[in-house]
């Protein structure tokens, strides 16, 4: 596809090309037209509000919060479609998200001579991300990300959490006292 169609907002087509080299990428996530892509994890996210790039930095952003190496991408993923939905309903959420990852983009090329999202050492995000933490943006996204991360049901085994207690009896006669670590 050339510039003249990247540039003029014509949605990219995912050929059999673009499709097998994203397989080989060094990440996996892309995106295509209007929706983030996961083709190893065999997962899809299309963003309405909010460009793709954006969403794609949000995910990142989302892991690099809240880090845990056992979850898959899909579930930062849904996190931060929230933040879409938002933006959808609420103009200045939209520009403060925009201008928020846009500042962010700015910072990275600066130090890293690429976007967000394209900064390969997780330790190299967190030092851009720290050094918005107290703006309105990285608030507003750490703030919505715990309950868009952890109220996700399908991942509370993970952390070992089985669900409210109080309509089977409490905890207390169910495994309350089985620490054995303790």
């Amino acid at each position: 596809m050339d510039e003249t169609n990247k540039t003029a907002g014509t949605p990219q087509t995912l050929d059999r090309r673009r499709f097998l080299g994203a397989l080989t990428a060094s990440t996996a996530l892309f995106v295509s037209g209007n929706a983030i892509i996961h083709p190893i994890e065999a997962w899809g996210l299309e963003a309405t509000a909010i460009k793709p790039e954006t969403m794609l930095s949000l995910i990142k952003i989302a892991r690099d919060i809240y880090p845990h190496d056992r979850l898959a991408d899909k579930f930062y993923a849904i996190a931060v479609k929230g933040y879409d939905a938002s933006a959808a309903k609420n103009p200045k959420v939209l520009a403060m998200i925009n201008d928020g990852v846009g500042g962010l983009d700015q910072a990275a090329k600066k130090a890293h001579g690429a976007g967000y999202a394209s900064v390969g050492w997780e330790a190299d995000r967190v030092k851009l991300l720290t050094a918005i933490e107290a703006t309105p943006f990285f608030q507003t996204i750490r703030g919505g990300l715990v309950t868009g991360l952890y109220n996700q049901k399908e991942l509370w085994p993970l952390f070992g959490y089985e669900g409210e207690s109080a309509s089977k009896g409490g905890y207390i006669h169910r495994g309350f006292n089985d620490l054995a670590w303790l």
